[in-house]
């Protein structure tokens, strides 16, 4: 059996081999090993029963029940040279083995053996200097929650789509995820819609000073003549209308940093998503965003942290509350003469014959319910009427177009946008 010994058991051997064959004496044996002289003449009697094998570690003769065989080794390599796999951090890749393959093994050994193979870890993001002190988490879950996107291109490629989110202050649980081309009005609306649905209402959101959620200080009150006309007297988004009638109060955050927990969020998924869509082959939104309400349950069961304090701040969505209804862009028009009113330039009939001109009507838009007209809590049908004078209202198909146009318009504009 060939013997492999480390340098501390060779210069051993040396030593009891030239005591034994009396060049050494055994008090210079002892002292040239640090061992007693009792120790010495032990060694040298094994010496002579057993060879030099008799300086060698016990442990060393026997194979390692530890040791991984060669077979796994080359197992984990092809896995790892798996397109889907092959940019995953040490740590995710690790995670993968074990839920998706059975491989249980240590993050230590791993890392050996991706080494042995020329095999790095994704670098992470250069992390700034902090110049603002790291917050204390809110005591309880659903007193705060950070709003905020990401652009990342989560299919790989060049292409950016943006990722909405919400996430819990004080459990870093994520509450909503929604990918969509940009950042705008409908994914907050998603996002919020899930955590509504999941979770409750919370106390308060901590989001940016884009104009989603707030309007420009200077043009508060700079009202059009419609809105005049309809009894505005300051305006407030749409996002901001539906946050107040859910009684959450809404306050932004002046800098990036000020949302430490969501930034830090967005880091740990630009890691790990990608590699999770092309386990999948997920490479578009709408199948993205059905995976990622499944993959918010198992992030935040590893992630997620015990608040301070057990209670929970989220209060439960009233039953009666119709989300539908809710979640959407409303727009308060009055009734003119002949049911009609108008909506971004175009002119509208409301089927209906029980009330006069200068009702009060509620239009309603959404991706779920489309363009509808309420009055009095009733729904009414509503068309659009056509410049031809010959035909009074224009086909459905055309109808479905204009609110396809006024959807992207209003819910998908960027929401950056001054």
């Amino acid at each position: 059996m060939k013997l492999s010994m480390s340098k501390k058991e060779l210069l051993k051997h040396y030593v009891i081999k030239n005591s034994v064959e009396g060049q050494l004496t055994v008090n210079q044996a002892a002292e040239r090993l640090n061992l007693s002289t009792r120790r010495i003449k032990q060694l040298k009697k094994e010496y002579r029963e057993k060879g030099a094998a008799a300086v060698i570690h016990g442990n060393s003769l026997n194979p390692s029940p530890r040791k991984l065989s060669d077979d796994l080794k080359e197992k984990i390599i092809s896995i790892r040279k798996l397109p889907s796999l092959l940019h995953s951090n040490f740590t995710h890749f690790n995670e993968i083995l074990f839920n998706s393959y059975d491989i249980n093994i240590s993050y230590s050994s791993l890392y050996r053996i991706l080494n042995e193979h020329g095999f790095k870890s994704p670098k992470k993001r250069r992390k700034r200097k902090k110049l603002h002190p790291s917050r204390q988490r809110k005591p309880a879950e659903g007193l705060m929650l950070q709003a905020d996107a990401t652009p990342f291109p989560w299919f790989g490629g060049k292409t950016k789509y943006s990722l909405h989110g919400f996430i819990d202050d004080a459990t870093g649980k994520i509450t909503g995820l929604y990918i969509c081309k940009n950042e705008c009005l409908l994914g907050y609306l998603e996002v919020l819609r899930q955590t509504l649905t999941n979770f409750g209402i919370p106390q308060s959101l901590y989001p940016d000073k884009y104009s989603v959620f707030f309007v420009n200080p200077k043009k508060k009150f700079d009202l059009s003549i419609e809105e005049q006309l309809n009894g505005i007297t300051k305006r407030i988004t749409q996002f901001g209308r539906i946050i107040q009638d859910l009684g959450i109060d809404m306050f932004p955050a002046h800098s990036p940093q000020a949302k430490g927990r969501i930034e830090r969020l967005w880091e740990t998924l630009q890691s790990r998503l990608p590699v999770e869509f092309a386990m999948r082959n997920i490479n578009d939104m709408e199948r993205a965003n059905i995976f990622l309400k499944e993959y918010i349950h198992s992030f935040n069961a590893q992630f997620a942290v015990k608040p301070k304090e057990a209670f929970s701040a989220y209060v439960p969505v009233p039953e009666t509350c119709n989300l539908d209804r809710l979640l959407c862009v409303k727009y308060q028009r009055k009734l003119s003469k002949g049911s009609t009113i108008s909506l971004n330039g175009k002119t509208f009939f409301i089927k209906q014959d029980k009330f006069n001109a200068k009702t009060d009507v509620t239009i309603l838009l959404s991706e779920r319910i489309g363009l509808k007209a309420l009055i009095n809590d009733t729904f009414y049908p509503i068309t659009m009427l056509s410049d031809d004078k010959t035909d009074s209202t224009v086909k459905n198909s055309h109808m479905q177009v204009v609110i396809k146009e006024l959807i992207k318009k209003v819910l998908l504009s960027d929401a950056k946008a001054a």
